[in-house]
């Protein structure tokens, strides 16, 4: 088993390539590593400038089209045999002698994951600085889960932590709460540097704003009702209902005492909720039987066992 596997997601990149995978081979000499270059449908050179290496230990994975970042992460991490898996970005950014230290923190005082933090950001100030030092307060304060720098690519993790994930859509961002929802609760940061980038252009622009609080909102649920939906759905689905019934009874009464209620939006009112807090307490039903299913299929456990051993002294 190697001891590293560095996970590379390359979209048109083809001008870094070489320099980066000089880098590599620079900084890991002593380490016996692997690195995965994915190419996620890159429509350059990218895919030949990376067989050019011509390295056993450089590994090509070729995505048949644009799947995007998470994905393309997947797919890496998929591949990885390491005994630790480290995520870089492929644009010359994040700097590969960094890891070597990260290395030693995570293998040596026993964390989960070991995750960068661009000390000195080389990025513009109203697209990306900004945009992202709102979106970590907002992640902090909602997952709980307390990292100055989430959307730095640079992390690693060891191979049990990391495999323990499936990412999906644009779930990257999230990979911090993600392995605390499967029990990872040793995590750190560290400063890494951050460089300019020196070849093509970012594939950030602020339309991903609204897919990030999307994704925000869908960690929120994980975190708080993951294993429990019915209490989410099942709530709002009985004091709905509940308010609906007590709307249709006192129109009742003003049915009974003699007034005309048809057509009242207080009665249009009634019944709508009714019925929306029947729809949400059956969403909630079969989104517990789905739970069940999630857990039981791939006999997965509700909880993490964090280690067992004898009392005896």
């Amino acid at each position: 088993m190697k001891k590293l596997s560095l996970v590379i997601c390359v979209y048109n990149e083809e001008p870094s390539i070489h320099p980066l995978s000089k880098q590599i081979k620079e900084a890991l000499g002593g380490i016996d590593f692997e690195a995965i270059f994915v190419d996620d449908g890159s429509t350059d050179n990218t895919v030949a400038e990376i067989k050019r290496i011509d390295d056993e230990r450089f590994i090509l994975v070729e995505l048949k089209k644009n799947y995007g970042q998470s994905s393309a992460l997947q797919a890496g991490i998929d591949q990885a045999e390491g005994e630790f898996i480290a995520l870089i970005d492929g644009d010359l950014q994040n700097d590969p002698a960094d890891v070597p230290m990260m290395l030693k923190m995570i293998e040596e005082e026993d964390w989960d994951m070991v995750a960068g933090v661009r000390a000195n950001r080389q990025d513009g100030m109203f697209l990306r600085k900004i945009p992202s030092k709102i979106a970590n307060y907002m992640i902090r304060k909602s997952t709980g889960i307390h990292m100055r720098d989430l959307g730095c690519t640079l992390k690693i993790f060891t191979k049990e932590t990391i495999k323990s994930i499936h990412i999906y859509g644009e779930l990257h961002r999230y990979i911090p709460a993600l392995i605390a929802l499967e029990g990872a609760t040793h995590l750190t940061q560290v400063d890494v540097n951050h460089r300019p980038r020196e070849f093509g252009s970012s594939k950030y622009n602020l339309g991903r704003t609204t897919r990030v609080m999307s994704d925000l909102i869908l960690m929120v649920f994980f975190k708080k009702y993951l294993q429990r939906p019915m209490h989410f759905f099942g709530t709002i689905g009985i004091v709905t209902l509940g308010i609906g019934v007590l709307i249709n009874i006192y129109m009742l009464i003003l049915k009974i005492l003699g007034n005309d209620i048809w057509g009242k939006p207080l009665l249009l009112l009634g019944i709508l909720l009714v019925m929306g807090g029947i729809q949400f307490i059956t969403i909630g039903i079969i989104a517990e039987l789905q739970m069940r299913t999630y857990f039981e299929s791939q006999h997965k456990k509700p909880y993490r066992v964090k280690k067992v051993g004898s009392t005896k002294a």
